[in-house]
């Protein structure tokens, strides 16, 4: 299933199921069929395998008459975030490409070498972001905006100490974030301030269920600015798969359903290029992942939002 948190106009977010053109509301499409659906991602999310299951067959036996009386164009709907608002820190991880390891160490100085143990941060909940949104650029902060595109990992149950042979069992599903990184904001080697800034984790346009995605570790990666391509990378070039993080993470933390594992980018990143390239307001960033689609952003000045 493709699912999305939209809205219309300034009425409230609602969760809706994407079929063909059409979003199908799914608090409104369980009214009709007298089953419980929620009207958020998280709350659905809560109700694992068993709720996907449930929507499909209310979606399967729904007349014509009742899917119209419940849906709305997509083209009518704004799109928030999949999770506009996470219940956690988004856990980030960092270097796990190689070829971003070796522009990384060039660049920024990180170490050269491959890191033996995935390489952990957080972004706030407050980062997060949804598709044709502004990116918040804070020019009293930073001078070097860096872009990322990402497969983002969305986890469907409770886990601690994960096997990694289990690993795959607890993923709900997937969807493409940018890890906006303010490459001068990194404080004694901690990078908080550098990825944790408003609107730095934007995510969508849908969540991906896990049974759409036949293999996470072969789709294509690709991030343009303004049209021009910068990232073309493959999930398959990971150094640490999802089994792996997945297996790492629930030994430090306990996961729960909705939290969201951003898997690293690859080669290609702003502050690898030579000469190195910023984003500024006014530039567009588009991320894609296979079989997700296409988050496309717009960096604005913060000056230019608090005039207004």
């Amino acid at each position: 299933m493709k699912l999305v948190t939209y809205r219309i106009n300034h009425a409230p977010p609602s969760l809706g199921f994407v079929e063909e053109n059409m979003i199908v509301d799914a608090h409104k499409l369980g009214q009709l069929k007298r089953s419980h659906l929620p009207d958020n991602m998280l709350e659905f999310i809560d109700l694992g395998i068993d709720g996907i299951n449930n929507a499909i067959h209310l979606l399967n036996t729904a007349t014509k008459d009742e899917l119209l009386d419940c849906s709305i164009p997509l083209a009518n709907a704004t799109l928030l975030a999949p999770i506009p608002k996470p219940r956690k820190n988004i856990f980030g991880i960092g270097l796990n490409y190689t070829e971003h390891v070796a522009e990384s160490a060039r660049t920024l100085d990180t170490s050269n070498e491959l890191p033996q143990q995935p390489v952990i941060f957080s972004k706030p909940p407050s980062a997060v972001t949804g598709t044709e949104t502004n990116i918040i650029h804070n020019q009293k902060i930073t001078q070097q905006l860096d872009w990322e595109v990402e497969l983002a990992v969305i986890i469907g149950k409770r886990g601690k100490n994960v096997p990694k042979d289990q690993a795959m069992d607890y993923v709900y599903g997937y969807t493409v974030i940018n890890d906006i990184s303010a490459r001068d904001c990194r404080r004694a080697g901690q990078w908080i301030v550098s990825k944790g800034q408003d609107t730095f984790a934007p995510m969508g346009p849908v969540l991906v269920t896990r049974d759409e995605i036949v293999d996470p570790h072969n789709l294509n990666l690709k991030l343009t600015v303004n049209g021009v391509e910068k990232q073309n990378s493959n999930t398959k070039f990971m150094l640490f798969n999802i089994e792996d993080l997945i297996h790492d993470l629930s030994t430090v933390f306990t996961l729960d359903a909705g939290d969201i594992i951003a898997t690293g980018t690859p080669a290609g990143v702003g502050a690898g290029r030579s000469p190195q390239e910023w984003m500024w307001p006014g530039d567009v960033v588009e991320a894609t992942v296979e079989g997700i689609g296409t988050l496309r952003n717009t960096i604005v000045d913060s000056e230019e939002l608090n005039s207004k």
